[in-house]
C-alpha cells in the first residue's frame, strides 16, 4: 500500500467509533429516542467488529484496514440497498414510472392496496417514498408515522426546534422532505406484495449474486413483520434500516462491490445488472431537499462534505457507517464504525492520497 495513504490510516487508528462492541441501550439505532411503546427493538441486533475501511479507485484497492470481510450491521445504508431493489422493479415493468401513484401500480397487479386507499395516502408516488416526500400517514407494523415528526438528521442544511415525535400538521405528498423510518417500511412492504417474494431474496438474485458477492449478508426484518400476501404465502417484510432492529448485515467488502455497480453505472464486467436510468433517477436531486436524492445523500452544494467533489454521493448509517462514491476520482470507499463527528477528517486524507504532487 503506497504511502500517500498513511494520513488515512492514522486518522483511521485516531478516530473510531465509540460505541460499545455489544448491543447497549442508547447506542444501537435510535429507538430510545422514541415515545413508549415504540422505544424498544423490534428485530434483532448483533455485536459489532472492530472499526474497518477500504478504498478503491479506478477499480483497484488502494488502502484497507481491520477485517472487511466480517458483516455487520450497517444501519440506514439498508436504505440505498433498498432503493436497488426497488430499481429491480423499475427495470422490469413493475414500477412503470416513479411519478405513477402507489396505489394505482399495486391495483393494477391486483395486490393489496392497504395503506393507500384515503385520499391522502392514495396521492403518494414511487418518487415521494424514495425522496422521503411522501408524508404517508398511518401505522406500520404498529408504529405510527408520528414518531419520525420533526426528526432531523446532522447532514440536513437545517435542523428543526421541535422534539422528534410532537405531531405536527401533515403536508401534501411532494412538498415537505422528512428523514424517516416509518414510511420506508412502508415502501418496502409495498415492495413486497408487488414482487410477492422477499425482497432479500430479490436482492441476492439480481443484484449480489451477479456481482459475486459474498453469501455472509443478511436481512433481517421484525417480529411482527410477517405478511399474508394474496396469493396465501407469508413472508417477511425488512426494513430500510436498523431502527427497531433488523436491516442488513454486510461485509465492507461487498458492500464495496455494490458501491462500484452504482459508480459504473449498474453494470458489472459485461453484465448490467441495473439499468443507468435508474442510477440517474437515484441521483436526481429532490425538487425541495437537493441534499437528497432515491435514498440517496447527494453532495449538491458540498452539504454532506466539503473536501468530496460535488457529484460525490453517499449511503450513511449511525454508527460510523459510511459508503462514499466519487465519480471524478472513479473512487469508492466504505468506512465502518468511524467516528462520525470526524467523517471529513477521513474524506479529506482521500482526496489528498488521490491528488497527484504538483
Amino acid at each position: 500500500m503506497s504511502q500517500r495513504w498513511q494520513q488515512l490510516l492514522e486518522t483511521a487508528q485516531a478516530r473510531t467509533c465509540p460505541w460499545s462492541m455489544i448491543p447497549t441501550e442508547g447506542e444501537w439505532g435510535i429507538h430510545h429516542l422514541d415515545d413508549p411503546p415504540h422505544n424498544r427493538l423490534l428485530g434483532p441486533v448483533f455485536e459489532r467488529g472492530d472499526p474497518c475501511g477500504v478504498v478503491e479507485v479506478n477499480g483497484e484497492i488502494v488502502c484497507q484496514w481491520g477485517d472487511i470481510d466480517r458483516a455487520d450491521m450497517t444501519f440506514s445504508v439498508t436504505k440505498t440497498y433498498l432503493a436497488l431493489v426497488a430499481g429491480i422493479a423499475f427495470d422490469e415493468g413493475l414500477i412503470p414510472e416513479l411519478d405513477e401513484r402507489v396505489v394505482v401500480t399495486l391495483a393494477r397487479h391486483k395486490v393489496s392496496t392497504e395503506g393507500f386507499n384515503d385520499n391522502h395516502n392514495s396521492a403518494i408516488t414511487w418518487r415521494h417514498f424514495l425522496q422521503f416526500t411522501s408524508e404517508w400517514s398511518g401505522q406500520c407494523f404498529g408504529v405510527p408515522d408520528q414518531i419520525d415528526h420533526f426528526r432531523t438528521v446532522s447532514m440536513q442544511p437545517e435542523v428543526s426546534s421541535h422534539r422528534k415525535g410532537s405531531r405536527r400538521n401533515l403536508s401534501l405528498p411532494g412538498t415537505y422532505w422528512e428523514y424517516n423510518d416509518v414510511r420506508i417500511n412502508q415502501f418496502s412492504l409495498a415492495l413486497l406484495r408487488l414482487f410477492k417474494k422477499s425482497l432479500p431474496q430479490v436482492f441476492a438474485e439480481k443484484i449480489m449474486q451477479p456481482l459475486g458477492a459474498s453469501d455472509q449478508w443478511q436481512w433481517h426484518g421484525y417480529e411482527n413483520s410477517w405478511v399474508q400476501l394474496d396469493n396465501g404465502e407469508t413472508l417477511q417484510s425488512v426494513p430500510g434500516g436498523g431502527h427497531w432492529g433488523g436491516g442488513v448485515v454486510i461485509s465492507a467488502r461487498d458492500q464495496l462491490l455494490v458501491a462500484r455497480l452504482l459508480l459504473n453505472g449498474g453494470r458489472h464486467n459485461a453484465v448490467q445488472i441495473l439499468s443507468s436510468e435508474w442510477i440517474d433517477q437515484l441521483l436526481t436531486p429532490c425538487d425541495v431537499a437537493p441534499w437528497y436524492g432515491g435514498f440517496t445523500w447527494l453532495n449538491t452544494n458540498h452539504v454532506v462534505s466539503q473536501s468530496a467533489s460535488s457529484q460525490s454521493y453517499f449511503a450513511m448509517g449511525i454508527g460510523g457507517q459510511l459508503v462514499w462514491h466519487d465519480p471524478v476520482h472513479n473512487l469508492a470507499a466504505v468506512f465502518r464504525w468511524i467516528d462520525a463527528d470526524h467523517t471529513e477528517q477521513f474524506i479529506e486524507a482521500c482526496i489528498s492520497a488521490c491528488t497527484p504532487d504538483v
